[in-house]
């Protein structure tokens, strides 16, 4: 019996990027989510903006991530340039960051390799 089988393979540096930038994809969705509400009580409701200095920063923090994940899947992963590209700019619109990682997911982008 070999201890071998009992190590749980260690992920590759492609791998890791992948799961990380999945992760950080939804989250800048969740972050724009959670902006947007405290944009409706600042603008609409009229009520605070105490929403909008919270999420806000949430928002930019994990959009920085957003970029700097991009930056470090698009290597490891060696994407083109048309696909950093179009990560890129669907970093911007709310939402998008989810269409980009199911699009990267369908062209096998993201997926293990083997």
């Amino acid at each position: 019996m070999s201890l071998e089988a009992d190590v749980p393979a260690r992920r590759t540096s492609s791998q890791l990027s992948s799961q990380v930038f999945i992760a950080i994809a939804t989250l800048e969705a969740v972050s724009w989510l959670a902006l947007l509400i405290g944009m409706y009580f600042k603008w609409i409701a009229k009520s605070t903006d105490r929403g909008v200095q919270i999420f806000g920063m949430v928002h930019g923090i994990v959009f920085i991530c957003y970029l700097v994940a991009l930056a470090w899947v698009a290597r490891s992963r060696r994407w083109d340039a048309r696909t950093a590209l179009l990560g890129l700019v669907s970093s911007v619109p709310p939402f998008m960051t989810l269409w980009f990682e199911r699009y990267a997911l369908r062209r096998h982008d993201l997926r293990p390799r083997g």
